[in-house]
């Protein structure tokens, strides 16, 4: 086996903003070193103050040194058909592929993470950092936080767990394309492989379980297995890596329902890592009361939770030219009914009740069928009243029921209501995708 031990210095924590400062490679093969490559790197930026207290670079110390592009054909044959090892190494594999990308020299070769690695083979230790291993397995490590240092120090762990491994696993997997080559280091392995190859609403957590992140799949194993084998350079990509410890899933019928259950659950716990849909909500609704003169008054507030609005929107702007447009559209206007009987009072209520009930014959009550993934003989439902999501759930026998909206509220839970979710559920009865039961109101 021909591996490449390395590690890096940096001005920061994720490589689309910042620069190497230091590198090492160590070359091995599994029994004994080949040979080791080192150089400080000039970074092209400011090396901040805390990075210089951390690792003692200065940017005095590399003003002289050659930029990485100088480097770049030396670091790239170095580790051209080799396994790349280093301790976490997301971190170092995303800094060294994008920089040689840069340079014209595309990375791609396999990785080992020696954190990961030593999990699996030296199970129980109270800690996987580079230095606490090294205390814990008798590992000399001098030069702390130097790439040459710390380089040294994983080579010699290196060659610690393939002697302390009598069932070849490291081997094994350094051969194939599995799975340990491109997880983060605190994720175990049979979390990921409890994952169906099915539709369902995934959770990425910490290690306190706090939710970082949730996403919806239609083969909930393949989605996830993307997240993590694409190493994105970016800081929000590699700060989730560093974070997340565990998954949990919740199997969906459909990706319908899975993109439902996804907009709820980012909306109740709002994960840091998740930008989407945090802004896909009505703030305004329409709501209609009598004044103390018996007329009906149309009003636009702010949505209330324990009253529908006959009609939603994102802008209090959007409300006041909607109520103007209703009102133009009527024979009676205002300034008659304020001066006139109350007969023509009747009457303006009379035609702005119609108004609004043609609002809702718009959207009408609805329940929309469709079959479960996971048991063939159970049916996923979805209701729609008078254009609000109500629920979802699960039926044996949906077309038995009565076509009376109530008899399905009994047998759905509320769920909460958004206008993603109703843009999903119009679409697919509008589309003709699902099967769609018209329903009468109550």
């Amino acid at each position: 086996m021909q591996f490449a031990i390395v590690d890096i210095e940096t001005t920061g924590g994720f490589a689309s903003s910042n620069a190497i400062t230091e590198i090492a490679i160590i070359l091995h093969n599994g029994r004994e070193e080949e040979g080791r490559y080192s150089s400080l790197v000039n970074p092209g930026i400011t090396i901040p103050r805390h990075i210089t207290a951390l690792t003692g670079i200065s940017n005095e110390m590399v003003v002289n040194a050659p930029g990485f592009q100088e480097l770049a054909p030396m670091v790239y044959q170095l580790l051209q058909n080799r396994i790349f090892v280093a301790h976490n190494v997301n971190f170092d594999f995303s800094f060294v592929q994008h920089q040689l990308s840069a340079c014209g020299f595309p990375l791609r070769v396999k990785k080992i993470c020696t954190v990961r690695m030593a999990r699996q083979i030296f199970p129980g230790l109270p800690s996987y950092s580079l230095g606490n291993l090294c205390r814990s397995l008798s590992i000399p490590l001098t030069n702390r936080h130097r790439a040459e240092g710390d380089a040294s120090a994983t080579s010699l762990l290196l060659e610690k767990m393939i002697t302390a491994d009598p069932d070849n696993k490291f081997i094994s997997i350094a051969k194939s394309k599995h799975a340990e080559q491109f997880l983060p280091p605190h994720l175990s392995l049979e979390e990921l492989e409890q994952l169906p190859n099915g539709p369902g609403v995934y959770y990425f957590e910490s290690a306190k379980k706090e939710v970082l992140y949730v996403g919806k799949a239609v083969n909930l194993q393949k989605r996830v297995r993307t997240h993590f084998s694409n190493n994105d350079k970016g800081k929000r990509k590699q700060e989730l890596l560093r974070q997340v410890y565990h998954i949990r899933y919740t199997p969906c019928a459909s990706e319908l329902m899975a993109l439902i259950l996804e907009s709820q659950e980012i909306r109740k716990l709002w994960p840091p890592f998740n930008r989407s849909q945090k802004k896909y909500h009505h703030r305004y609704g329409l709501y209609c009361f009598e004044n103390r003169n018996g007329k009906l008054q149309l009003i636009i507030e702010k949505k209330k939770n324990n009253l529908p609005a006959i009609y939603t929107f994102n802008l209090l702007q959007e409300g006041h030219q909607f109520i103007r447009r209703v009102k133009e559209s009527m024979e009676v206007q205002d300034l008659q009914v304020e001066q006139g009987s109350d007969d023509l009072v009747k009457l303006y209520n009379y035609q702005l009740n119609q108004t609004i009930e043609s609002l809702r014959r718009k959207y009408p009550s609805t329940a929309i069928v469709e079959k479960d993934y996971y048991q063939p003989n159970r049916y996923a439902v979805y209701l729609m009243e008078k254009g609000q999501f109500y629920g979802m759930g699960y039926m044996e026998n949906p077309y038995e029921i009565d076509s009376q909206v109530d008899k399905w509220k009994e047998k759905l839970s509320p769920s909460p209501d958004n206008d993603f979710i109703r843009g999903l559920l119009y679409q697919s009865v509008t589309s003709g995708a699902k099967i769609n039961i018209p329903l009468e109101d109550a």
